[in-house]
């Protein structure tokens, strides 16, 4: 069992310790290691001075590990090109390539409202890890159906491929030791085309995925300041740190003696509203009684706690079933100010497309 030790620095003190770097990976803590990191944290951080001096230290040590540090404050709108556009019924979704940096490009699918009036909300969709490539990532029924409700209640959506998943070929595999920084930049070009749009309000960006898909929501709302609603579905735990190197590969979670976890990542999200989606059956299987007590203290701190909210599932899986979007539909409409049409949630009027028909093809 490792030794726990819990260390908070003054952001002064603490950039003299990031060469000193490990990566906290998988199942780095036990459960009570890591429920015992928050109480530790609740200890030390009474106001919300010394919380917004600690998230400042953990945002920094976000973009140190992830070598995001210098990624510039004035980034030109990024390019796009178009391939298959699918009318549907009441939206329509375009097979689309955002350019990330020069050369390298995010691939994934654009869903717009058809017969609505802008401006409109946009909602960013990570996905998660899967194997199978007949039924992963953006191709997946759950992803779909979740955007094309999204879109119907009046969002503009972007279900996008993560580093080595469907055309996202810029790197060989998703096991490369980038993929943190990389799938992070990828996200943040995406709120900067999304903010570009004149047909999109750039005070309603949101983000949601489940998994990994989770972990990059939370990331992405740490260091983001743009989105302002987040849904992080069945990730947020405060023992388990992500397997993926997409998650922990690069030292977001410890440099030197300064320690922290992805409930606390999470937290960053405050004063903005947040809801956690958990379940009984992986690692958030405890949200209800640690992970969301003690997010909902650091949202108190701002005087906003009903501003976050958990929705428990103890018989659910590790999945964003109906039951977990219904949760995330409800939350986003009040938030974002989206239309609430109950027949929206029933889903049956959604068409599958095919893998093919999806793929990005200019």
């Amino acid at each position: 069992m490792k030794k726990l030790i819990l260390t908070f620095l003054p952001l002064f003190l603490f950039c003299s310790f990031v060469t000193a770097q490990e990566l906290c990976v998988g199942n780095y803590w036990t459960e009570a290691q890591g429920k015992a990191h928050l109480d530790s944290v609740l200890s030390q951080v009474k106001s919300k001075a010394q919380w917004q001096l600690r998230a400042k230290a953990i945002r920094h040590q976000i973009l140190a590990g992830t070598g995001l540090v210098d990624m510039p404050n004035k980034r030109p709108v990024p390019k796009i090109k178009t391939g298959k556009v699918h009318e549907l019924d009441g939206y329509r979704v375009t097979n689309m390539a955002i350019e990330s940096m020069p050369g390298s490009w995010i691939t994934g699918n654009l869903y717009e409202p058809i017969g609505q009036k802008g401006p409109f909300a946009a909602v960013l969709c990570p996905h998660g890890h899967w194997s199978n490539p007949a039924d992963y990532g953006r191709y997946r029924p759950d992803m779909q159906k979740r955007c094309a409700v999204l879109c119907r209640m009046g969002a503009v959506v972007f279900a996008y491929d993560m580093v080595g998943y469907g055309d996202n070929k810029q790197t060989a595999k998703h096991e490369d030791p980038l993929a943190l920084q990389i799938q992070t930049r990828n996200s943040i070009r995406i709120v900067d085309y999304l903010v570009s749009r004149k047909d999109v309000d750039r005070k309603r960006i949101a983000v949601t995925g489940a998994s990994g898909g989770g972990t990059q929501s939370f990331i992405l709302t740490a260091v983001d300041d743009r989105i302002a609603v987040s849904v992080p579905c069945v990730q947020v735990s405060a023992h388990f740190f992500g397997g993926c190197v997409c998650e922990s590969g690069m030292p977001i979670h410890k440099s030197g003696a300064f320690q922290t976890n992805n409930v606390e990542i999470a937290a960053l999200a405050a004063p903005r509203p947040m809801l956690l989606i958990s379940d009984g059956a992986d690692w958030t299987k405890n949200t209800p009684v640690v992970e969301y007590p003690f997010i909902q203290k650091i949202y108190k701190l701002y005087g906003v706690e009903n501003q976050v909210e958990n929705a428990h599932f103890a018989a659910g899986q590790h999945d964003y079933g109906f039951n977990k979007r219904l949760a995330a539909y409800i939350f986003l409409a009040k938030h974002l100010r989206l239309n609430t049409d109950p027949m929206l949630t029933g889903e049956t009027w959604i068409k599958i497309l095919t893998t093919d028909e999806l793929k990005f093809t200019p």
